[in-house]
């Protein structure tokens, strides 16, 4: 594999920023993860570091050197990641559950997949066009695809349908394979990045400029848009570039450069849990209910 990358993330106008983006990869097989922790609720933060911890860990668990069945990997990461956080708030008996959305992506044999939970959102760009993109899961995104609503949905645009985090089964899509093509650029960002700047905008940046000087411009752009209001702006993209017989140094990181068993990563790392190899429904029902329980108890003292 062979691809230039460029991240970054801005607090706009809120007191702390709660999205979190990172990558990881092996010599076959690319991770690129970002999170927006949801404001409202306890932690945010906090759950959008679990979301891409728990990515990252299985990542490097599952990809020896490359991940058997990518799909399956992308289910089991949303649950894995869902369990974690709910996990985290019942060790602490939180009243409320840390949430935020997520959106991953992974490049193996030159294929993208991806898969999404909430309103953070995947661009691929492609000489000059849009080739794909996530749709939200929201009242907005659900106006927009049905070309109408009632009054309630209009007063309820920017509500979530689901995300990480909250006591009901998270809903997630799954997208790809996509075979990648030299100069394609993937694109992961917030809704701080979106909310502000029109898809057709996003396209023209990609397409015109390398990520290294479009994902600044667009973030001060969304900033400067959105003004003394704007939420957090993070955006993480990668241009993608199959490597030449003769490989010259232009910039791109060249994982077959890598010693087979190597990993690297801008996560930072954590133990996996040897119990997330065998997550299913009935492990999350019962951190659910462990949380339930302790959100009783802890009603019960006051």
């Amino acid at each position: 594999m062979k691809f230039s990358i460029f991240q970054l993330s801005r607090i706009g106008g809120r007191e702390k920023n709660e999205d979190r983006m990172g990558y990881s990869y092996t010599r076959d097989a690319g991770l690129f993860v970002l999170a927006d922790g949801m404001g409202g609720h306890p932690d945010g933060e906090v759950a959008a570091q679990i979301a891409l911890q728990s990515f990252s860990s299985q990542f490097q668990h599952h990809a020896r050197t490359r991940l058997a069945v990518v799909p399956d990997f992308l289910s089991g990461g949303v649950l894995a990641a869902h369990h974690e956080i709910i996990r985290y708030a019942s060790a602490r008996a939180l009243l409320d559950t840390p949430r935020t959305t997520v959106v991953a992506a992974v490049v193996q044999d030159g294929m993208l997949q991806w898969v999404h939970c909430g309103d953070s959102r995947l661009y691929v760009v492609r000489e000059g066009r849009l080739l794909a993109r996530t749709r939200d899961h929201s009242y907005a995104e659900a106006q927009t695809q049905a070309h109408a609503g009632s009054a309630a949905e209009i007063l309820n645009r920017n509500v979530l349908f689901t995300c990480l985090g909250s006591i009901a089964r998270p809903m997630y899509d799954l997208g790809g394979p996509l075979p990648l093509r030299q100069g394609d650029k993937v694109m992961l960002c917030s809704d701080g990045l979106w909310d502000s700047i029109d898809d057709e905008a996003i396209v023209a940046s990609l397409s015109a400029l390398p990520v290294t000087q479009a994902v600044p411009a667009l973030v001060e752009q969304a900033l400067a848009e959105a003004g003394t209001h704007s939420d957090n702006v993070t955006v993480l993209a990668f241009e993608w570039e199959s490597p030449p017989p003769a490989f010259a140094n232009s910039g791109f990181t060249q994982t077959e450069l890598m010693e087979r068993d190597s990993f690297a990563s801008t996560i930072q790392a954590v133990d996996v849990d040897p119990l997330l190899d065998e997550l299913d429904e009935q492990a999350i029902e019962r951190s659910i209910a462990e949380i339930n329980d302790a959100i009783q108890r802890s009603a019960a003292r006051r």
